[in-house]
């Protein structure tokens, strides 16, 4: 079996995290991999922002716990916090964006790198705060948030053995 389909098997969401950086190699090669993500029509509609200051991490950390109404860390306590904002005025905005989270959650994995997809995005970068960050940022008003890929080293018990697939997840015709 290719290496890829092996990656594609095994890659699992981590929820616990090492404090320490990821490096500099894997997280331009991760980035780099959701720039490869399909786009309607090849558009390229996605803009990821990569953020590894804490301080910021940990105030979208917040935006997005108050989304669910709690005080806990949706992010885990990952070092790196990467997300994906699309142009709402294409019709494919939301396959987009989770598409390039799709290519960067693999490309984590094949990279020994943790990884998580935190949802979300919409609704926090949707409040006053988040499009402060936004608009911080450069990004375009009519660009909405898609989705947070969450990045680090995982922690022991950070990733747990995979669910047996259903059995009637496919369906030949």
């Amino acid at each position: 079996m290719k290496e890829t389909l092996i990656d594609l098997k095994t890659r699992r969401s981590c929820r616990k995290y090492k404090s320490q950086q990821i490096k500099k190699e894997e997280l331009d090669a991760i980035l780099e991999a959701g720039t490869y993500a399909p786009t309607s029509m090849g558009k390229q509609s996605p803009i990821i922002v990569a953020i590894q200051d804490k301080a910021t991490i940990d105030k979208i950390s917040k935006l997005n716990a108050a989304v669910m109404g709690t005080d806990s860390d949706p992010f885990y306590g990952a070092p790196t916090l990467v997300v994906v904002f699309t142009n709402k005025d294409r019709a494919t905005y939301i396959e987009d964006g989770a598409l390039a989270i799709g290519n960067m959650l693999n490309a984590a994995h094949a990279l020994g790198v943790g990884s998580c997809y935190i949802y979300r995005a919409r609704e926090s970068f949707d409040t006053k705060e988040g499009r402060a960050f936004m608009k911080k940022w450069g990004l375009p008003d009519n660009y909405v948030g898609v989705g947070n890929c969450i990045l680090g080293y995982a922690e022991d018990g950070g990733i747990q053995e995979a669910a047996p697939r259903k059995k009637d997840y496919i369906i030949k015709v």
